[in-house]
């Protein structure tokens, strides 16, 4: 059994059905014996980019991620506190709390984004 955090991408893939996942994220995300997180700070990202006009998704985004048997993963002070101690690898704030969630809860970062696996945690290709 694995412990899935979808990065924002990853998350837009899989409800669009875009083929750009690879057959093993795919595969893991399917798996109903895997745990699927979603974090609420992919929603604040969607959220933001869908106000700016640079993303179309749903209003009904939580809703969406609890249909397909996703766990909401809420955003934790500790979680806050370990985003703002990481190494600067990467300087994009959402990436950096989805790194400390990933961290702190023992998860599988399941993104493309080539720095994330500069901190040391589990990645799984998108």
């Amino acid at each position: 059994m694995l412990r899935l955090l979808l990065d924002t991408h990853t998350l837009v893939w899989w409800l669009s059905d875009v083929a750009r996942l690879t057959e093993g994220a795919r595969n893991a995300i399917a798996d109903p014996r895997n745990d699927v997180f979603v974090s609420a700070v992919t929603g604040w990202e969607i959220s933001v980019k869908r106000a700016k006009g640079r993303m179309t998704a749903p209003d009904n985004l939580a809703a969406m991620v609890g249909e397909k048997g996703f766990i909401h993963l809420p955003l934790t002070f500790h979680h806050a506190e370990q985003a703002g101690n990481l190494p600067m690898h990467h300087r994009d704030p959402i990436d950096r709390m989805l790194i400390a969630q990933a961290q702190a809860e023992g998860l599988v970062l399941v993104t493309r984004d080539a720095l994330i696996p500069l901190y040391g945690i589990r990645v799984m290709a998108a």
